[in-house]
């Protein structure tokens, strides 16, 4: 793989006539003409965050071709405003703006951002274009890729939404320089997801590079979003609405979202549950005899070094996963489905795991 940090990659998720491209690179966002071909008119409406708007709403911009009618929206920031009020917000202000069929949404921001306004393109006039440009490294490995959009619910995550893909994904490496800590640790359980379930080489590499994904080290996080986002497009082009091999992307996501439920969204950061989700799913492929207590230690390791966490939340009790969990969208005919580890790098969909057991891990994993 070429580590070069100046050259732009281009990756595609082939939908066949949907197939769109992956655009990977620094100094992406604001190249003059990078976003017009994907454009269906004239009418352009970018949606952005109070965080994101003053450090990359002008430069996006900048990058339109002239003579487009553009409107910008911004929204507050945070996985509490992933609701319908904010989506409604978006399409008042495109009917207020007299937006056709031929505009075009661009969602510049997390993943927050990037599911609400696909949402609304979905939506909006029975579906109109949108373009995702991702600004957080959990967005950019996952969230932007895939054409799953939608909002939260009181009672479940993304349980309101609907499959609507992109017409481009645009990854400027370079706005991962202004993304806290935290959320690039966060960003950081989506890359070592997708090594866990079914790249163990890419799991290796990301063991030893570590300390450079953290340090924001350009040759590594390029390496790294690339890697993530082939994976990524080639399940999607398996599976687009997740009938089959795409629910491997959800390891971790049923415990985490519980816990997301729980506490409140937005107190935990999505990839701070899916890291805790993950390591109690390793734990509990070990109770099944899948993996050693050798395999869940590096999964342990790998997590503590990418600084997730590695407990549940203190006030969490078994029962109170096990409520959450039984609303996930994975689950058939009341059949509780997990994803869980065979090996590192091979992961399953399990659905017959011996409730007590499941009980006894949920009660006995570390709180904090």
């Amino acid at each position: 793989m070429n580590d070069s940090p100046s050259a732009p990659r281009t990756l595609e998720v082939a939908l066949g006539s949907r197939s769109y491209p992956i655009h990977i690179g620094p100094g992406l966002l604001g190249d003059p003409g990078r976003l017009t071909p994907y454009l269906a008119g004239q009418q352009v409406m970018i949606v952005t965050n109070e965080t994101v708007a003053p450090l990359y709403l002008e430069r996006c911009r900048a990058g339109l071709p002239d003579g487009l009618v553009v409107r910008e929206l911004v929204l507050p920031d945070g996985e509490a405003t992933k609701s319908l009020a904010s989506v409604e917000r978006i399409w008042d202000a495109l009917l207020e703006a007299g937006f056709n069929r031929r505009c075009t949404l661009i969602a510049l921001g997390g993943g927050v951002i990037g599911d609400m306004v696909g949402f609304a393109a979905a939506c909006y006039q029975r579906g109109v274009a949108f373009i995702q440009v991702p600004t957080t490294l959990l967005a950019q490995v996952d969230s932007s890729v895939g054409g799953k959009t939608g909002v939260n619910h009181p009672l479940g995550k993304n349980m309101i939404g609907a499959f609507w893909q992109p017409r481009a994904v645009l990854v400027d490496t370079d706005t991962l320089a202004t993304l806290p800590p935290r959320e690039l640790s966060a960003g950081l359980a989506e890359v070592i997801k997708y090594g866990l379930i079914r790249d163990a080489e890419f799991l290796a590499w990301l063991e030893g590079s570590m300390p450079a994904l953290r340090a924001l080290e350009t040759p590594s996080l390029t390496r790294a979003i690339e890697r993530s986002c082939a994976l990524k497009a080639e399940i999607v082009a398996e599976d687009e609405t997740e009938q089959g091999v795409r629910a491997l992307l959800n390891l971790g996501h049923t415990f985490g979202h519980a816990i997301e439920a729980h506490q409140g969204y937005g107190i935990w950061l999505h990839g701070e549950a899916v890291g805790a989700g993950m390591l109690m799913a390793a734990e509990l492929s070990a109770r099944l005899g899948w993996l050693s207590a050798e395999q869940v230690a590096r999964t342990r390791a790998i997590i503590e070094a990418a600084a997730l966490p590695l407990t549940a939340p203190a006030d969490m009790s078994a029962e109170d996963f096990l409520v959450r969990m039984r609303l996930d969208k994975k689950n058939i005919d009341s059949r509780l489905r997990l994803i869980l580890l065979r090996e590192l790098g091979e992961a399953c969909v399990h659905d017959a795991t011996p409730p007590e057991m499941l009980g006894d891990l949920l009660a006995s994993f570390p709180r904090a």
